[in-house]
Order: C-alpha cells, then sequence, then structure tokens
C-alpha cells in the first residue's frame, strides 16, 4: 500500500530546504562565491531542486497521481541536499539535524513501492490548443525524424533538406517571430508554451535533426526584435520564419565560451562595411548556414570588455557537413579575396547539425547588416542576452523531449526483456527507477511550463537558468538508468538508447555551462537578492 499525498508536509519539506540554501547563500555572501565554488555550485543545483519543486505544487492539485508525483519529485529533492550536507553542516551555515523534520516525509515519499506506483508518469494537463500543438509535432518527429535519426548518428550524416522544408511548412521556424513579420507569434503565453511543447516533442524524435534545428532560428529572431532596424526586421524575420534564410550562431571563441567579454574576433571599418578577422568555435550547423549570427569586437579598446562588442549578420555560401573553404567575391560593395575557412569538430553526440572553428580573414561583411546599424555598435552583448533570452528555456524543453524517448525506450524494453523467468519490468529496482524518471520528467515538464508563463509576462529569467541547471543533469540521470535498464543492449548502437545518453550529455555544456551557470549567474544572482 503506497503513502496517501501529503502536500502540506511537501511544502513544509520545500520550505525546509530553502532555508538550508539561504543559510549556504548567507555564506556565501560573507565569504565570497570564489573562496566557495564547491558550495557555490552545489547551493545552486538546490535551489534549482527547491524551485522545480514550488512549481509542481499548483500541478499536484490537479489529481491523485499529480499528488504523488509532486510528493515523491520534492522527497527525492530535499534527499538528495540532506546527503549534501551531511557531515558539512558547517560548510552550509547550518545546524546538524536542520533537515530532521523531513525525515519522516522522506520515507514515506521515496518508498520504492510509491516510485512503482507512478512508473506509468502522470497527465501534462496541456489546453486543446497545446494538444494539437504537441499532436502535430509528435507526429512530425515519429513520421520524419525518428526514422532517419539513427542514420544521422552513426553516420554523422547531413540533415535532409525535406527536414528542413517539412518543419517550415509546419511553422517551426516562426513560432517567436511576429505575425506581421511573416510568423507565427502572436505574444503571451500561447508563444512560450507552444515553443516549449514542439521542442519537446522535436527532441523526443532527434536532439541533432529536431528540438535544437529551431533554436537557431529563435535566437537570430529575438536579437532582431531586441535591436534591429525595421529595415532589418522586415528583410530578415520573413526569410527565417520561411527557411529561406538559416543562420547558425557564432559567439564561441578558443579562448572565450561563457566568459564573451573577451573576444577577440574584430570588425573593422572599410567602404560599405566592415572586415571580419578572427577565429569561432563550436559554431553549430555553421556549414548549411545562410548566414551567421556573429558577436565581434568593434572597439580596439579591450578595457571596455562587452561595452565594446556588436552583432552582425554575415552571409556565406552554403556548404557541407564535413568542412568547408570560401573566398569572398568582389561585388556588392565587398573588395573580394575575404576567405572563410570551417573545419569540423567531431563529436560523440549531438550529431547532424555539426559544429564547427571557423576562421575569417578579412570577410567582408555589409554596413547593413551589423544589427542596429550606428545605434548598434557596442551593444552587441545586448543583443546577444535578448537572442539567447529563450535559449535555456528551450534547452530545458530539448532535455525533456530526450527524457522522454529514452524513458520510453526502457520502458518498452523492460516488459518485452525476460530475465530469471520473468519480466524486467516485474523487479522492483527496475519499476522504482522507471518510476524515479517518470517524476523526474514530469517535474521538469510542469516547471517549464510555470517558466514559459513567467517569461510570457517579462519575468523568469532566473527561473529560466534554474530550470536548465536541474533538467540537464537530470537528463543524465535519466538516460544513464535506460541505458542501464538496457543491460549489454544499451551499449549497442542497435538501441536508440546509447544515442540518448551521449545527446544528453551535451546539454549541461551548451548554453551555458554548468559550473558556470551555477556560480557565475545563480549564485551571484542568489547572493544579490540576499543582500539588497
Amino acid at each position: 500500500m503506497t503513502a496517501t499525498p501529503d502536500l502540506a508536509a511537501a511544502a513544509s519539506a520545500l520550505d525546509a530546504a530553502q532555508a538550508v540554501v539561504d543559510a549556504a547563500v548567507g555564506v556565501l555572501a560573507r565569504d565570497s562565491i570564489d573562496a566557495r565554488q564547491v558550495l557555490a555550485y552545489e547551493a545552486a543545483h538546490a535551489a534549482a531542486a527547491v524551485a522545480t519543486g514550488r512549481g509542481l505544487l499548483d500541478y499536484a492539485g490537479k489529481g491523485d497521481v499529480e499528488a504523488r508525483i509532486t510528493c515523491a519529485f520534492v522527497a527525492d529533492a530535499v534527499g538528495e541536499l540532506a546527503g549534501r550536507i551531511f557531515g558539512r553542516e558547517a560548510e552550509w551555515g547550518v545546524e546538524p539535524g536542520a533537515l530532521d523534520d523531513t525525515r519522516g516525509f522522506l520515507a514515506e515519499f521515496r518508498a520504492p513501492e510509491l516510485l512503482a506506483s507512478i512508473a506509468d508518469g502522470g497527465p501534462r494537463h496541456l489546453d486543446d490548443d497545446f494538444e494539437l500543438v504537441q499532436d502535430t509535432f509528435r507526429r512530425f518527429a515519429e513520421k520524419e525524424l525518428a526514422p532517419i535519426a539513427e542514420h544521422i548518428h552513426r553516420e554523422n550524416a547531413d540533415i535532409p533538406e525535406e527536414i528542413i522544408s517539412g518543419l517550415a511548412e509546419l511553422g517551426a521556424f516562426g513560432l517567436s517571430i511576429p505575425t506581421e513579420y511573416g510568423g507565427y507569434g502572436e505574444g503571451g503565453e500561447g508563444e512560450y508554451i507552444g515553443m516549449v511543447v514542439a521542442t519537446e516533442e522535436l527532441s523526443r524524435g532527434s536532439l541533432g535533426a529536431g528540438g535544437s534545428l529551431i533554436t537557431r532560428p529563435e535566437i537570430l529572431a529575438r536579437a532582431l526584435i531586441a535591436g534591429g532596424t525595421e529595415e532589418q526586421k522586415k528583410h530578415w524575420l520573413p526569410q527565417l520564419a520561411s527557411a529561406e534564410v538559416m543562420n547558425a550562431v557564432a559567439v564561441t571563441e578558443p579562448d572565450y565560451g561563457s566568459d564573451v567579454a573577451g573576444v577577440k574576433v574584430t570588425a573593422t571599418p572599410t567602404d560599405g562595411g566592415w572586415l571580419i578577422n578572427g577565429v569561432k568555435t563550436w559554431c553549430t550547423f555553421g556549414a548549411r548556414a545562410d548566414v551567421l549570427l556573429l558577436l565581434a569586437r568593434t572597439d580596439p579598446d579591450r578595457s571596455k570588455g562587452h561595452r565594446g562588442l556588436s552583432m552582425f549578420i554575415v552571409p556565406k555560401p552554403r556548404g557541407e557537413g564535413h568542412g568547408f573553404e570560401l573566398t569572398q567575391e568582389a561585388g556588392d560593395g565587398a573588395p573580394g579575396g575575404g576567405k572563410m575557412e570551417g573545419r569540423p569538430i567531431d563529436t560523440i553526440g549531438y550529431r547532424g547539425m555539426h559544429s564547427y572553428e571557423i576562421a575569417l580573414d578579412d570577410w567582408f561583411v555589409a554596413a547593413e547588416n551589423l544589427i542596429g546599424m550606428e545605434d548598434g555598435e557596442g551593444r552587441g552583448f545586448y543583443y546577444q542576452m535578448a537572442g539567447f533570452e529563450n535559449g535555456r528555456i528551450q534547452t530545458a524543453a530539448r532535455a525533456i523531449g530526450v527524457m522522454q524517448a529514452a524513458y520510453e525506450s526502457a520502458r518498452q524494453y523492460a516488459l518485452d526483456r525476460n530475465v530469471f523467468g520473468q519480466p524486467l519490468a516485474d523487479f522492483q529496482l527496475t519499476q522504482a527507477k522507471l518510476g524515479r524518471m517518470a517524476v523526474l520528467i514530469q517535474a521538469s515538464r510542469q516547471f517549464a511550463y510555470v517558466v514559459a508563463r513567467l517569461m510570457a509576462d517579462g519575468k523568469g529569467q532566473m527561473e529560466a537558468t534554474l530550470i536548465k541547471a536541474y533538467v540537464c543533469k537530470a537528463a543524465e540521470w535519466v538516460t544513464r538508468e535506460a541505458m542501464q535498464i538496457h543491460g549489454g543492449m544499451g551499449y549497442a548502437e542497435e538501441y536508440d538508447v546509447s544515442r540518448y545518453y551521449v545527446d544528453a550529455r551535451v546539454l549541461s555544456i551548451f548554453e551555458g555551462a554548468d559550473e558556470t551557470l551555477c556560480t557565475k549567474v545563480i549564485a551571484r544572482r542568489l547572493v544579490a537578492d540576499a543582500t539588497a
């Protein structure tokens, strides 16, 4: 017999966990984050788990299974925090036994029987409009993406053009582009939740060839909306919405990733425009892209940091996914002779879009391609931030899709596979693993909906950072255990689950590496809010 959900106890346990996080933040405020990086990292993840738990409380009131999922998640999150602080209470700034009052709740809702009772997961509670979005993109993913996903992964193949055109027909590239510019975005929570739902379903089919394909146009679109001139918006946004133009993002450099203030690539004024020089790396989709959204230093005074950066739309010919060398012809204001070389970076997963190190030598960009024109000089960092505003919640949605695919694969394998004379799914350990997977996935999904609503209201930037930190780490565990349930076959490329595992590993690296996100963004914000 499983425990009866106790939402009051769940809320109380979250309060106790929050008190521990607050105490740690007090230590960080006193001693500095740099002096306590390990504590900052762990406290940031604890804060993300608490925020995810609070995001579930409304969901908990919608039914019994929803309440059990919520209690199970809270118990799991608080139990993990208890393990972190045990024996290290002084470091966290709390007294021994700080979470002792939660023991009974944790015992009930971490029980294997409770987890087994929710191994099927729970309902999403989407409105009819979003159910239609889910159904539309799920059917596309199952019919078009899933059959080719494994081939793309094993052969490191290019994404077929029919996938791009098919997604364009569904409006996938215009979800966040306003209707007046040829897109489907009408503002409000529908735009944000629709994007989360579509991204999850496409990522369930393929992370590289599906969910991530629609991310880059959104980044460029939001940068344009934030700082582009009206002429730039009218020129580029309709082409992005229709996939007439596909873009890549060129921000990271060999020596500068999350620390974009140190960017070295330069843009030097010349007749009619700018000459770009330097090297970008981890430019995903760089060969196939028609344009690069490129961050460059327009002010040679490096002491100005991010205030000396500007954002450019850099046209280029299309290339194939195994490296490219381009030479610019004279014409349309270009002096000619500019060179662009893309060296492919082989990766263990996340294949199909391909990543590149791109070297630019006097590559000419017309003046009208500086986002914001004269007003945009020195504003590139801010346009990048606007472009990446949705990047973190969208990455969370991608992680949810990968987790869902891994969970479904593991559950079906467990039902089909017989060991020691009975289905693998009948064993308590398997049931508990599947139950915890279902809990983590649904908690992540429901918090993503909460964050989407906040962002639609002009809020939620911190929550988007928290969900990115939490969900991407959760995806590593879910895909690992899904692979483990498959046993030896999980290690074979014969089953898709091995792809889910290596794909999930990239999620806590891109869109803000987990360590940087926790120590430089989340922890700093927590300290700033506590000392304001």
